[in-house]
């Protein structure tokens, strides 16, 4: 539908998607906070609209924003060589789910500017 294909609907549909995967990668690591061996992961995002707009000045209208899934293997907190910090885990998880809700406003709010 027309109606909802505008670049700022896409934008804000696209966030929601990487942030829901954020969330799954994060809690995935809380999950696994006390399993040997076990390296954290996390979503690289940062940077890829941002590229997006420098390339012309412009989003263009078949914006595809992607992410990856990095996994540190640089780091060992613990004697078991697991490296999850079940604290920083839960406030990258708190961060995911504001922004999260901050997003499904702005949507909540452009559906009713239309109704």
């Amino acid at each position: 539908m027309a109606l909802f294909d505008t670049t700022a609907f896409r934008i804000t549909e696209q966030g929601l998607s990487v942030l829901w995967q954020k969330q799954q990668v994060i809690q995935q690591n809380i999950a696994n906070a006390d399993t040997p061996q076990y390296k954290c992961k996390y979503l690289e995002f940062s940077g890829v609209l941002r590229d997006k707009l420098r390339a012309n000045g412009t989003v263009k209208k078949e914006l595809n924003l992607s992410s990856a899934i990095v996994t540190d293997y640089g780091t060992n907190d613990q004697g078991d060589k697991n490296n999850v910090d079940n604290d920083t885990q839960q406030a990258e998880l708190a961060k995911a789910q504001i922004q999260y809700d901050a997003l499904i406003s702005q949507m909540n709010g452009n559906f009713s500017r239309i109704k």
